[in-house]
């Protein structure tokens, strides 16, 4: 193997710093942003250096970086459904043990980046205390009770660390860094409403074209669009995570156990196993059916939405009128608008696609450039877009002007 580790420079001379990032989670978000950083097309944007790699089984981890092949031959370890620590370069730990023998080892303040689904709090807290940034795809730390959301905050604060997660709420769309910018320019957020869900926007807009609902979901499922169990899309516990997120950025004090949810998934099959739950979809086709039919004839579609304010949020299923901007959902799109002092008559809305491994990996990829850039993990190369963001193809941000 390679030894030569991933050191992306515009020169030879920009080389002498760089940004050491450990990337917690080697699933399909992961893998992918893997992919975007070694790809030749986005080698000059940014020094990075990975030197680390963690599942729950175990590590990889090289303090000089780990090489192009090296992650290469990871990745395709990983996507073949293997543990990490079965790779040729792996070793056996609980993810908490190797990040504090990382946090040890690496010199100076890195980047981790956590592409799970998991309860990370306390690994966020180990690397955050020790002065390391945070970039998140991962929503749970940021939904748990208010109190822990604290902590982490606090912490961060104290160490003088960041925590990015743009990825959480829209994958890479600009939802996120929108909503703050209105905040920091002195305008008050009131109320965002939307379709937060790539996966439910996808899998209604294909009952919609007469698809049966077990079909639909497999196909969801098998494109990357959805959780590891699908039944927490469903269930609406996924959008009310974002809500929950985007709830608390204008000032909602709430915890999940506030959010008022609608979930679409049938009593006798949230408890079974996923297995039986994924054979027994078919079971629901007939429903799914008919609540379609019943909406196209009185002129409306169904979408799964979300509606937060400083003192509540609630998802749920709507119908829509045809007319209404939000039937007009393709595919994973996404819609968020935001009504604001300034915005108050004609909302500034967000639209683009909302689910995948490559636009969430996006997400994460905009806030490392960030981070590089205005952390001073390196000095911006000349002529380099660092510090731009560079939404995915087909993000739509239209900043409607309020009506004087």
């Amino acid at each position: 193997m390679s030894a030569s580790p991933i050191l992306y420079s515009g020169s030879s001379s920009a080389a002498t710093r760089c940004a050491d990032v450990v990337l917690l989670g080697v699933g399909s978000i992961g893998r992918e942003l893997l992919c975007q950083l070694t790809s030749a097309r986005h080698g000059a944007l940014s020094h990075v250096r990975v030197c680390g790699l963690l599942d729950r089984t175990g590590y990889v981890f090289d303090l000089n970086g780990l090489s192009r092949r090296t992650l290469g031959n990871i990745a395709a370890h990983k996507e073949s459904g293997r543990a990490l620590r079965e790779s040729a370069l792996g070793l056996s730990a609980n993810s908490t043990d190797a990040v504090a023998f990382m946090t040890a080892r690496l010199r100076g303040p890195a980047i981790l980046v956590d592409a799970t689904a998991a309860d990370t709090h306390d690994i966020l807290e180990i690397v955050l205390e020790r002065g390391w940034d945070v970039v998140l795809a991962n929503k749970v730390p940021l939904a748990a009770n208010q109190a822990r959301v604290d902590r982490l905050r606090t912490v961060a604060r104290e160490s003088g660390a960041d925590i990015l997660h743009e990825a959480t709420v829209g994958a890479g769309l600009p939802v996120i860094d929108t909503l703050r910018k209105l905040i920091e320019a002195g305008d008050r957020v009131t109320a965002i409403e939307g379709c937060p869900s790539g996966t439910l926007g996808f899998l209604f807009g294909e009952l919609g074209r007469g698809a049966r609902f077990s079909a639909a979901l497999r196909e969801a499922i098998a494109a990357g669009y959805t959780e590891p169990d699908a039944r927490i899309d469903l269930s609406g516990l996924d959008v009310a995570r974002k809500a929950l997120i985007l709830a608390r950025i204008i000032g909602f004090r709430g915890d999940l156990s506030s959010v008022r949810v609608e979930s679409l998934v049938p009593r006798h099959l949230a408890d079974v196993s996923l297995d039986e739950f994924l054979s027994r979809t078919p079971e629901l086709d007939e429903t799914w059916r008919s609540r379609v039919e019943s909406a196209r004839a009185r002129g409306t579609v169904l979408r799964y939405r979300a509606r937060v304010t400083r003192r509540s949020v609630h998802v749920g299923l709507a119908e829509v009128p045809v007319t209404d901007p939000l039937s007009l959902l393709h595919g994973t799109d996404n819609q968020f608008s935001f009504t604001t002092a300034r915005y108050r008559e004609q909302p500034l809305v967000i639209t683009g696609p909302g689910a995948g491994p490559a636009v969430t990996a996006a997400g994460v990829y905009n806030d490392l450039l960030r981070l590089i850039a205005e952390r001073g993990h390196r000095a911006p190369v000349a002529n380099s877009p660092v510090g731009e963001r560079a939404w995915p193809a087909g993000a739509r941000l239209r900043p409607l002007q309020p009506r004087s």
